[in-house]
This record gives C-alpha cells, structure tokens and sequence, in this order.
C-alpha cells in the first residue's frame, strides 16, 4: 500500500518524511529501513500485514513494570529498522529478511480479544517503520478496548509521532547513549531525536526507557550520570532499565559483568525512583519499591511476579500512591 508521510521528487524519486534520515529513493530502491520503497514515483509501504512473529509474552517481557505487572500482551513485528546497531540483539530480523506471515489489524485484535491479552505491544524490532500497519492496528484495538504497546528506539519526526500518539497506551524507549557520536558512529542514528521522542512522549502515555550497557562503550559512572541526570530531569518518576549486553551482530565485546550493572543500577538510583536491571538475575535488581518508605511493592524474579506490598492503589505501608497503571 501507499505510504503516509513522504513528498514525490523529479525523475520519479521520493522522499520519506517518516525519521530524521528522510531517504531520498530512487525507483526501485529501497530506503535505510528496508521496508519502504520506491516504486515507479510511489512511497510503497513493503512490510504492511506482514509480521515476523506473533506471540503472547509477558508484559514485564518488553520491558514494562509499571504497566498492568503481570499481564500477558500480544506481541508482534516486522523486519526492518532505520537504525543499524553494532551491537544489534535482535540483528536476524532487523538487518536481514526473514520469512513472514499475512495478518491483518483485524487478525491481531481478533487473537489479542481471544487469548485473553490486554492488547497489542508492537515490537521484535523497530515498529515504527511499519507505520501504516500502527496506524490501522492501535486504532481497531482502541475500538475493542485493548490497549497499544511500542517498544520503539524512538527515531521518528514529530509530525508522523503526534499522529501516532493518541493511540499509544505505553511504551518503552530504548535509550543507547547520551553520546552524539555514539549515535551517529555505532547506531547510524540521532541522539536528540529520541531525547525529544520521550520528552514528548512523556505527556501522553506511560512511559519506560531502556539502556543496554555495554562494556567499554557507554558503561563509565559518567555515562550512567549524565543519562540518569537528563531523564531525572524530563520525570525521576520514568522506570529505567539497564540491560545487560551479549556480543550479538558486528560487536565483540565480552558480556556485561553483572557487577557493572548493580554499579550503575545504583548510581542512576540516586536521581532516579525506578531502575531495574534486566538479562541476569540480581537480588533485588527487579523489584519495585515504594519511593517513600523503601517498602517492596512487587517482587520479581524472571517474568514471575508477586504484588506484595500494595494494598489496592495504594503502598500497604505507608499510603503513596504506586505509580503503576492497571493493577489487578
């Protein structure tokens, strides 16, 4: 089908305005994310319906853990993505064509309504390129009462975001540097696109942001500040996630030693209410805790989790209110 957000050219070229990498395609080319193409002076959008996989995970999976803790979401996603990692986890699908499957909007919201899901989280890769396909799925969701979920690197113009947002219930960032050069050197990407993607991101839905740390590239206590300062200033109350990094796609690097993680999991605490580890297992690293008392709110231990200190809305200890949207 037809993409939204490009302008046709001379010599039947186009542009896509969807990110700050505004392609300019020639017939028969394909843009840096690989699934909007030119064909004959059109913008095709080449990966509408066709997602890579479709399955139930856990909420706390994409990662969320201020969002309906405990619920089970419809997960799915295209190839394709306008960034290209160095350190890519999800390489496979997001920098080569795997085999995909014909599914409608309709098709989702029918599996979600059926298994009992609280919706749909678009995710596996970059599901802001599969914009079109958002547009349609968020919006026959919202009809059935379901609600939408991206997990998006957050690299989109403004105008493309403000049309998609109202039909964003949540949605995790991932937040690979305060760096520019690190953006533009390992991400092929922009650093203050996403800054801005979450500041504005921020007043209309629940939002997470996610950082993988990996050793020697973005794991210094300086790092680790000047992030946690910048998102402390945008909301102390955004959840943060470090994540641990394997060597995945082109980069080498050793693992992150679990012991980094805990280092900076509590130095982003001191500016932060909310920082999680995830991808290793470190005592306490995955619970939420009531900022004001310190009391254990909900334990968690891989995907399992035990409400343990909330008593309705509210902290069973000292009365704050949680900030978690949809308790059960």
């Amino acid at each position: 089908m037809e993409a939204r957000h490009y302008e046709k050219l001379d010599d039947r070229r186009v542009r896509c305005l969807l990110c700050p990498h505004r392609c300019l395609i020639a017939p028969g080319k394909r843009g840096q994310c690989r699934v909007r193409s030119n064909r004959d002076g059109v913008l095709e959008a080449d990966s509408y319906g066709r997602p890579v996989a479709v399955a139930l995970d856990p909420i706390e999976k994409k990662p969320l853990f201020h969002f309906h803790p405990g619920a089970t979401v419809l997960s799915t996603g295209p190839n394709g993505c306008n960034l290209s990692c160095k350190f890519c986890q999800n390489w496979q699908i997001s920098q080569t064509d795997l085999p995909t499957q014909r599914v409608t909007p309709g098709d989702l919201v029918a599996l979600a309504s059926r298994d009992g899901s609280i919706g749909i989280a678009y995710t596996y890769t970059e599901p802001l390129v599969w914009f079109e396909f958002l547009l349609d799925a968020c919006a026959l969701a919202h009809d059935q009462g379901l609600v939408n979920v991206l997990v998006t690197n957050g690299t989109i113009e403004p105008g493309p975001l403000a049309e998609l947002l109202p039909l964003v219930d949540a949605m995790n960032v991932d937040l690979k540097s305060m760096n520019t050069a690190f953006y533009r050197e390992v991400c092929g990407g922009d650093r203050d696109t996403v800054l801005r993607t979450i500041e504005t991101a921020r007043s209309a839905c629940r939002v997470e942001v996610t950082n993988l740390v990996i050793p020697g590239a973005n794991d210094a206590d300086r790092d680790i500040d000047e992030l946690s300062g910048w998102l402390a200033g945008v909301d102390p109350l955004i959840p943060l996630h470090l994540s641990r990094y394997f060597p995945q796609y082109r980069m080498e690097a050793p693992a992150t030693p679990e012991r980094t993680l805990d280092r900076l999991r509590l130095r982003a605490a001191a500016r932060l209410k909310y920082v999680y580890v995830g991808n290793c297992s470190i005592p306490g690293g995955e619970d939420t805790s009531c900022p004001q008392c310190g009391a254990v709110l909900i334990a968690r231990r891989g995907y399992r989790i035990r409400v343990v200190g909330i008593d309705g809305t509210r902290c069973a200890t000292c009365g704050r209110t949680a900030d978690i949207t949809g308790l059960h």
